[in-house]
């Protein structure tokens, strides 16, 4: 088919006279084809190709329930979802079907604030709800830490927001980092800081400062009530839950702890960063130089046991499972403190009981000689006592009537 510049070129050398063989000739198509086009009232139209079916027309229907009902909107993850069923296309023709159907965002002003190697860390921890891979709701903890200028990322999952956790936590991201930063920055949390006084000052939680201090890190507080003063865990936290938590599917808490410290290796870490350009792991290999070094575990032990009160029968529950210790302790606070095979039970500074790491809910542990001096009419001895079971002797057969003179003569038992 000719283009709309030739056949404007035919009917002006037709009008000019010149004949159909030399049109012909000079264009150098038949003449034939130029009777055609002078035969036309106007210039030619090209006929509309058959549309072929879009790769994602089987998929539309999930799209959209994803998009508008589940609000998910991250290309990724339904990229992710849609290969594993089936689809075949590309990632351009999904974000052109996604972009219409996401709410308008209405942008917002603020001044970036950017720190040097190694001099902080932001954290923070929110509450999410996962489906486990056998279709149940779980309700977790999500601790998350990042490197203010590598924006490495740690991400560990804990069943309760106590301050032995959180602790535990900073120590596994110290650890995963190579290093500890100069300042960690902090919501107004509940493990960090207590309130504040009547000037405004913080209240910090005594134990949390205590522990910063000892592990040689300063930590701070943004601004109540303004979350983007630690804008690099907002959004850090924000890419976990667009990116990790639709998709994950563990099968306990050791499951998805494991999956997260692989996801932050493999695929958070190695993203080219929106704002740095670089990517986050290779920009930790320079700032762990400048981190501070790791403590010692052991001098840190006291902080990360979990408190817990002492039954009145003098046991200690821990994960759903009953650990003995001393009676005497009965009624206190003590704290436990979990190895891999083994719990062991501190009264401040002093263990008290050891004992295999319990397997099963329900399992009971007593402590050798538990009970040892207590007096024996008190509650926990006769909760625990033991019932010991008499040999059977030989039963005295006697006539009824030595019964029935007993009845009528009022003799004692034990005497007929």
């Amino acid at each position: 088919m000719l283009g709309g510049g030739e056949v404007k070129t035919i009917w002006r050398m037709w009008r000019e006279g010149t004949s159909i063989r030399e049109i012909a000739g000079r264009l150098g198509v038949s003449r034939n084809t130029v009777r055609r086009y002078l035969r036309q009232p106007g210039l030619p139209q090209q006929r509309p190709r058959p549309q072929r079916p879009s790769k994602l027309g089987p998929f539309r229907d999930y799209i959209l329930q994803r998009v508008c009902v589940d609000g998910v909107t991250n290309c990724e993850v339904l990229l992710r979802e849609l290969r594993e069923r089936g689809y075949t296309g590309g990632r351009s023709i999904l974000k052109e079907l996604v972009a219409p159907l996401r709410p308008p965002r209405v942008p917002k002003a603020t001044v970036r604030f950017e720190t040097e190697p190694g001099e902080q860390a932001q954290v923070d921890f929110k509450l999410v709800t996962l489906v486990r891979l056998d279709g149940q709701l779980q309700r977790l903890w999500a601790f998350c830490m990042v490197l203010g200028w590598s924006r490495a990322m740690f991400l560990e999952f804990i069943a309760q927001a106590t301050l032995p956790l959180f602790i535990r936590c900073h120590l596994h991201a110290f650890a995963h980092f190579g290093g500890v930063p100069r300042r960690c920055l902090y919501d107004n949390t509940k493990q960090v800081v207590l309130g504040r006084d009547a000037q405004g000052e913080p209240v910090w939680n005594a134990r949390f400062l205590d522990f910063a201090l000892r592990v040689g890190f300063d930590p701070q507080l943004c601004q109540p009530y303004r979350a983007q003063t630690k804008g690099k865990i907002e959004r850090g936290l924000r890419y976990v839950g667009d990116n990790f938590i639709p998709w994950v599917r563990p099968t306990d808490e050791e499951d998805l702890n494991r999956q997260a410290l692989l996801w932050c290796v493999q695929v958070a870490d190695q993203r080219i960063h929106g704002t740095t350009h670089e990517r986050p792991a290779e920009r930790l290999r320079q700032e762990r130089l400048s981190l501070g070094p790791l403590p010692a575990l052991e001098s840190l032990a006291g902080f990360t046991r979990e408190e817990r009160k002492v039954g009145r029968d003098g046991f200690v529950l821990w994960e759903r499972c009953a650990y003995g210790v001393p009676w005497t302790f009965a009624g206190q606070a003590v704290q436990v403190e979990a190895k891999e095979d083994r719990v062991e039970i501190w009264a401040d500074s002093e263990r008290i009981a050891v004992h295999p790491r319990g397997q099963a809910p329900g399992q009971r542990f007593v402590l050798p000689d538990q009970w040892a001096g207590l007096p024996m009419g008190s509650p926990a001895r006769r909760q625990t006592a033991v019932i010991r079971q008499v040999p059977a002797g030989q039963v005295e057969v006697r006539p009824l009537s030595v019964y029935a003179r007993v009845v009528e003569e009022g003799v004692p038992h034990g005497r007929a």
